[in-house]
């Protein structure tokens, strides 16, 4: 036993140094998403560097490929089962879908009237099409249970969304924008099904046999996700840079579209929740159609801009990029005030010890209250997950990205 305490005590040491490693990676109070900096990163290098001539053939067949591929994976993981089942809480979904893709847009509708006083015609488009986009999964889900909401009411709702999104976007973009896209045209509803629409059908029936392994392989596969949504970027941005578009734009303009911005994300927080609670939802639901009816899947909406816009993706993403990190981290904020609201149940408040009591909410009611130590959807263990973790999930992987 002697022998065997220094032993133990230099492994101590090196555990305690190896966490200490691990804290230093990204401060905890650090409010921006890294995989937002990577994004920012790359644009940075499409500035620097853009492709151009054989290059830039090269990177859009390899952007084309990628982005197959990844709504390849999307089918192959969605899981068919969880979406029957929720198909039970038929109004929450209902309504998480009318705030996506019927609210949203009016409200971008609404914004034409900035144009070309707050907003240029190409920032103006962007931010349409932010509009169109589907929500995201895991950001919901996660911002849900650190609240104590309805979690598998989120998960089914934004997986729904995001399946919607498929068909929806590329329609509903083809009646509001029409050729305002600077590259978009009906056309474009054929590169959606064959790029889109074809790999996500084909790895849903390919589930069967795939869907084991790519459980098993969900982290290598969540940087196959994410160099993907990189290599748009990069392409978009290179594009763009070639073109010169971004003379067109300025420090003001770019301003005036953070505000924009932020006045559409304050209305539709406040939208989902004080309407939800007119349609007389339950607070769990209500928690869930807030989260996952006020954001914008960047994951999803980045890969179906270079596919509309092609050469003219560059500024018809910049609002989506920027919409994404703003809503991270208000709903970061948000969620975290839930969790702490009077009227939640289960523990009193995040710090308190894990397993002691949460949310089992169904997928058809508002929410079943379980007992003590019952594994809850929103149990305090998850409450204690904080902003920054939140948002490292919001571009995870997967149908569930953010």
């Amino acid at each position: 036993m002697e022998r065997a305490r220094p032993a133990q005590d230099e492994q101590t040491h090196r555990t305690e140094q190896w966490s200490t490693v691990k804290r230093l990676q990204w401060p905890s109070w650090m409010p921006i998403d890294p995989y937002i900096l990577l994004l920012l990163g790359t644009v940075g290098l499409a500035a620097l560097f853009p492709a151009s001539g054989t290059a830039a053939d090269v990177a859009s067949g390899a952007t084309t490929a990628a982005i197959a591929f990844l709504f390849f994976l999307y089918g192959a993981r969605l899981s068919t089962r969880e979406a029957v089942e929720g198909l039970k809480h038929w109004r929450l979904h209902g309504t998480v879908l009318v705030c996506t893709f019927v609210v949203f847009p009016l409200l971008g509708l609404a914004a034409r009237g900035l144009e070309p006083a707050l907003l240029t015609h190409d920032l103006y488009t962007g931010l349409l099409f932010l509009t169109l986009v589907p929500s995201t999964i895991q950001s919901s889900i996660a911002f849900t249970s650190i609240a104590r909401g309805n979690v598998p009411a989120a998960i089914c709702a934004g997986s729904f969304s995001s399946l919607a999104g498929i068909v929806l976007t590329p329609l509903l973009a083809a009646a509001l924008l029409g050729n305002s896209g600077g590259g978009f045209s009906p056309d474009a509803l054929v590169r959606i099904v064959l790029q889109l629409l074809v790999p996500f059908v084909a790895g849903q029936l390919l589930r069967p046999w795939i869907g084991a392994f790519i459980t098993r392989h969900k982290k290598v596969l969540g940087h196959v996700d994410r160099g993907s949504i990189l290599l748009v970027v990069y392409t978009a941005f290179s594009e763009g840079m070639v073109q010169g578009i971004w003379h067109r734009v300025s420090a003001v303009q770019l301003a005036g579209l953070l505000v924009v911005e932020a006045l559409l994300l304050g209305v539709m927080l406040l939208l989902t929740w004080y309407g939800a609670k007119a349609l007389r939802f339950g607070r769990e639901d209500r928690i869930a159609i807030q989260f996952a009816g006020s954001k914008k899947s960047l994951a999803s909406g980045l890969p179906m801009a270079g596919v509309l816009f092609g050469a003219h993706a560059s500024l018809a993403v910049l609002p989506l990029m920027l919409f994404h990190q703003m809503q991270l981290m208000v709903c970061a904020v948000i969620a975290k005030r839930r969790a702490r609201d009077p009227e939640a149940t289960g523990p009193a408040g995040p710090d308190q010890p894990s397993g002691t009591g949460g949310t089992t909410g169904t997928g058809g009611s508002s929410g079943t209250r379980g007992p003590a130590g019952a594994g809850g959807t929103a149990g305090s263990a998850r409450s204690r997950v904080s902003p920054v973790a939140t948002s490292r999930i919001a571009v995870g992987t997967g149908t569930r990205s953010g």
